[in-house]
């Protein structure tokens, strides 16, 4: 089917003022459908995929320009569309003719943006020229202000949309010195950029001079944890995995909970026992041991998980979790995780705690006992923590003091 005669479900959802300053929940709902929409199409038809790709990004901010942005969540659905819909656009069977025409529509597309939405396509200039010879065509065009806006009768103020594009082009047309003769007229040394130097350093088989220019990039406001996982690539992909663990690993695999971070090391790193990075982690954050509860409990490391949380906080929910969860397969870990999650609460850890919170950790822990054959043990120790109790009000006790009055083992 031709573009001209395919029938776009998403045009008529992202035309010019579509959302208002509300509408933020239902613009990202439209930006993911339509997504949906051109990946299911390019399946079928990769050009006419790239096309509607084309189409869904010359409208976006034009549709979306008076949506509050400012929770950030249309913004990261945004840069999702396009880290999607980029690999369509490229992989597209495309003549030149057509091809150009894109990048034109594109670009003019870039210089509309003024919210900004697609600041981040840029970045993928030279993936989208798809061949070298575009690649330095655009470049060429690039360039010059560049030099303008980075050189020695540059203004305040001075910035140029095109700055990441054209290092983009530099390195896929293979300029890679000219793209360093250009990063080192920059008046800042700014990741965002310098990166693109990394990448050209790594290509002239420059590697420990790659890993030099990236950590010259860190300072004031830089991105440390990227700069951490160029650097840690390098070192990979140098099969110096060793190295990379000691200098990288901790700091580069940082993600937004404790869990993921410990499994994201644990793949990337096979050959290191799990028990050693976890050993790594914890050490590394003193002060809060308690976090890595999960990532210990995750890796079967028991032992390892209760002795954490023995002096450090973690959330009772999580301890309750992991109470309920374990009771038939390690009954002995579930119950010390039920007891640590009823410590914590009786100092007053957790946050929206209710009685029914208690309630569960304290079912949670007599059951696991049960399975243990530990229940006068529990008991004793539940009723040593209410008597030292430091929650407010002595909240834990007065929900669970009938109940263990009452109780029979």
């Amino acid at each position: 089917m031709s573009a001209q005669k395919h029938k776009w479900q998403f045009i008529a959802r992202f035309r010019r003022n579509a959302y208002g300053w509300r509408s933020s929940k239902l613009a990202v709902k439209r930006v993911r459908e339509a997504v949906s929409e051109i990946k299911r199409v390019a399946r079928k038809d990769p050009v006419l995929g790239a096309e509607g790709a084309v189409k869904f990004l010359e409208r976006i901010s034009p549709a979306l320009a008076h949506v509050d942005s400012s929770s950030g969540a249309i913004g990261t659905a945004v840069n999702g569309a396009i880290n999607a819909l980029v690999p369509i656009i490229a992989r597209a069977d495309a003549g030149d003719k057509l091809r150009n025409k894109w990048l034109k529509r594109l670009w003019e597309a870039v210089e509309r943006d003024d919210i900004p939405y697609i600041e981040l396509l840029p970045d993928y200039w030279g993936e989208l020229c798809v061949t070298p010879e575009r690649a330095s065509y655009w470049a060429n065009e690039f360039i010059d202000i560049v030099k303008s806006v980075w050189g020695k009768d540059r203004r305040p103020g001075d910035y140029f949309k095109g700055t990441s594009a054209c290092l983009s082009c530099l390195f896929k047309a293979g300029r890679y010195q000219e793209l360093l003769d250009l990063l080192d007229m920059a008046p800042h040394k700014f990741w965002f950029y310098r990166q693109w130097g990394v990448k050209a350093l790594v290509a002239m088989g420059k590697r420990a001079e790659a890993i030099r220019y990236a950590e010259e990039s860190r300072g004031l406001n830089e991105p440390d944890i990227a700069i951490s996982a160029a650097c840690e690539e390098i070192l990979l992909s140098s099969g110096m995995a060793e190295e990379a663990y000691k200098r990288y690993a901790l700091e580069a695999n940082r993600k937004g909970t404790y869990l993921a971070t410990f499994r994201a090391i644990t793949k990337k790193y096979p050959h290191k026992k799990p028990v050693k990075i976890l050993d790594d982690l914890v050490r590394s954050t003193p002060g809060e041991e308690g976090k890595w509860f999960a990532a210990a409990k995750s890796a079967g490391l028991f032992k390892e998980a209760i002795a954490l949380v023995k002096d450090a906080p973690c959330d009772p929910k999580t301890l309750t979790r992991a109470a309920s969860s374990m009771v038939d397969k390690e009954p002995r870990f579930a119950m010390e995780s039920g007891m640590a999650a009823l410590r914590w609460l009786s100092e007053g850890y957790g946050y929206d705690i209710t009685g029914l919170d208690v309630l569960d950790a304290f079912n949670a822990t007599i059951k696991a006992a049960q399975k243990a054959r530990a229940v006068p043990e529990a008991l004793e120790r539940i009723r040593l923590l209410l008597e030292n109790e430091k929650a407010p009000d002595r909240f834990v006790s007065r929900i669970l003091r009938p109940r263990l009055d009452g109780f029979k083992e």
